[in-house]
Parts: structure tokens; sequence; C-alpha cells
């Protein structure tokens, strides 16, 4: 399974740009860089296609915004890169960023450079071949790192303006609830259900932190042999927003199966050295110095997050059916949505039934 996603394969036609164009802006805005590019496309990758540099003087990676027609506030490449700059030195281990391009003409759309981050990416969750203490630490440190994450001042880092603090719930809610409708395919019923029920349902209080967006084992880099993580990827979706949704969003896998976004339910999670969700949540609450999170909330953020995902799925199926998806497999991605939602809509009814 991880062949479909790992690893590079030759750049196809749709894909490619004009690579001695590259080359020259590269010489003029990457200090350092020389010589002529070898150029790869990663397999994995939904939304924004990257691409490895081979160059004389080291490996980069480039980011590009796809082409084709997009949807309103998508595929943000400049948020992403200003995002990762940001964080560098901070407790989150990003690449180094090199340089934003926002001229059309040199690939056809924008990009930026940032380092090639070697080590291991891990696909599954249950880490197999692995031993119950190594497993616990790498739970550990994706726990310690979305921790930090959430405790950076954005502001002290340049953040202000990176997002509308306050009133996150809500904003996203009608924002996804939008871009549902903008690539709807099909009626699908627990959708909008979701989106008539969580509206009139977001917990009280509000906080404000970096939120990644899509913090997940396999958007990070961990060292090839310590359990010690290198670099966090795939910033696009990042935002300022509530941190419990994007630590909710983190912790799904344990409510999804492993057929579905390579979840952990059915796992011996005890066996495997896994912490369990509880155990999980109870680390980051005291990472974070917060109160334990009060159930009906937690359930809340997770209803939430199913239908922001699905919501996201939703919108790789249109891109795919245009053509313009960035992996073979998301039209796969894409029939997702239907599943997940009716996922997040059995929870919010097994809310109701407990109330």
């Amino acid at each position: 399974m991880t062949d479909t996603f790992t690893g590079t394969h030759p750049v196809t036609e749709q894909d490619a740009f004009d690579t001695d164009r590259l080359a020259v802006w590269m010489t003029a805005h990457v200090e350092g860089f020389s010589g002529t590019l070898q150029i790869e496309k990663f397999k994995g990758g939904q939304s924004n296609p990257t691409y490895l540099l081979t160059a004389s003087s080291r490996k980069y990676v480039l980011r590009r915004k796809p082409p084709g027609t997009l949807l309103p506030s998508a595929h943000a490449v400049d948020r992403e890169y200003r995002v990762i700059s940001a964080l560098a030195g901070s407790d989150v281990p990003v690449p180094k960023t090199w340089a934003l391009c926002q001229d059309d003409s040199v690939i056809g759309t924008m990009f930026f450079i940032m380092d090639c981050v070697d080590g291991r990416i891990l696909w599954d969750p249950s880490l197999p071949g692995m031993s119950p203490a190594e497993r616990g630490a790498i739970f550990d440190e994706m726990n310690r790192v979305i921790a930090a994450l959430h405790s950076v001042d954005y502001a002290a880092v340049g953040l202000a303006d990176y997002g509308r603090p306050g009133s996150y719930f809500a904003r996203q809610i009608d924002r996804w609830s939008r871009q549902y409708r903008a690539s709807e395919t099909e009626r699908i019923e627990a959708m909008d259900q979701l989106m008539d029920w969580l509206p009139r349902n977001i917990p009280p209080g509000d906080e404000t932190s970096i939120v990644h967006g899509d913090f997940r084992l396999d958007n990070t880099v961990f060292h090839p042999t310590e359990p010690r993580m290198l670099a966090v990827l795939d910033w696009e979706l990042s935002t300022l927003g509530h941190p419990l949704a994007d630590f909710a969003y983190h912790c799904m896998g344990w409510r999804l199966s492993p057929g579905q976004f390579r979840g952990l339910v059915g796992c011996d999670l005890a066996a495997l050295g896994i912490p369990s969700e509880a155990e999980y949540v109870a680390a980051y609450c005291k990472r974070t110095g917060r109160a334990p999170i009060p159930p009906r909330d937690w359930e809340f953020y997770m209803a939430f997050n199913m239908f922001r995902l699905a919501g996201i799925l939703q919108g790789i199926m249109a891109r795919a059916l245009q053509g313009n998806a960035s992996s073979a497999d998301a039209v796969e991605a894409g029939k997702r949505a239907r599943p997940l939602a009716e996922a997040a809509w059995r929870q919010v009814e097994r809310l109701l039934a407990d109330h």
C-alpha cells in the first residue's frame, strides 16, 4: 500500500514545466544553488503537487499550486511558505525554506522551494515492525510536537495576521459547508444534517493558536533510527484557529478503521505499546497545561473534524472529475467522503441519545 504514496516517479506531461527556466530563477533567488536540475514528482499528496529537485549543491523540494481551475482560498502555497519560515527555530521541527515565487511565468503557477529532509515517513499508525517501546516513543513525540505548536506565541513569530482570532468553529463550519456545496457531486444526507447541527452546538469558550490543519503521522518526517521528528510537512491548511479542533483532527485515527484513513480501530493498542485515545489526550492536556476536556465537547470536536475531512475529500473528488487533482488516488479518496460523513452523523446521534 505504501508504494502508492511514497517515493517519486518521472514527471508526466501534465505536470511538466520548463526546468531550465526554473534553474535560472533559482540561481537568482536560492542562496548557494548552482548547476542543473533533475526533477521527479512525489507520489503522495492530493492537493499541491510536490517535486524533488536534485542539484549538484543539494536536494530541494518544490511545492506548487496545481494548474487548472481552483476553488477560492484553496492551495495557498504562499501561506504554507510563510508559516514554515516563521516556525524556524521554534520547538516545532520544519524544513528550511529558501524562496517563494509568485510569478506564474516561471513554471506556470506559484511555488516555493524548501530543503528536502531525509528520514522516515511512517504511513501505518500501527507502526509494524517496531517494538512496543519504539511505538510508544513515536506517539509521544507526535504528542510533544503538536503540543509545542499550540504553545507557540503566534504574534511573537510574526503570524498575528495569519488568520482571524476567535469564532474558529463557526467560521470553519461555514467555510467547509460552502466549499462542500461548491464541489458537491452527489447528495450526502449526513453532510446536510451535520451542516445543520454543528453550528448550533459549538462548545462554549474560545482559544486561538497556530493550527496545522492536517497534523497526522504521514505528514511528518522522523529521524532514520531515532523516535525524533525532523520535520512537519503539508501546512497548506494551517491558520490561526482553535487548538482543540486541530488536536481532535490529529486524534481521529483512534475512531477510524485501518481500511478507512489508516486508523487504529480494532488494533490491540496495549499490546502494540500505543496509548489509548484517553491517555493520549491526557498527555496533551498535561503538556499544554489545560484542564481535562469535557466529554461532550470532545465528541463535538471529533464530529466537526469528520465533517471537515469529508468536505476536503469531496473537493478532491470534484478536482479528480475535472482532471486536475494532484494524485492518481484522488478518486478513491473522494469516495470516502460519504462513509466519513455518515460516521460523523452516527457519532452525533449517539451524543444526542446520551443526553
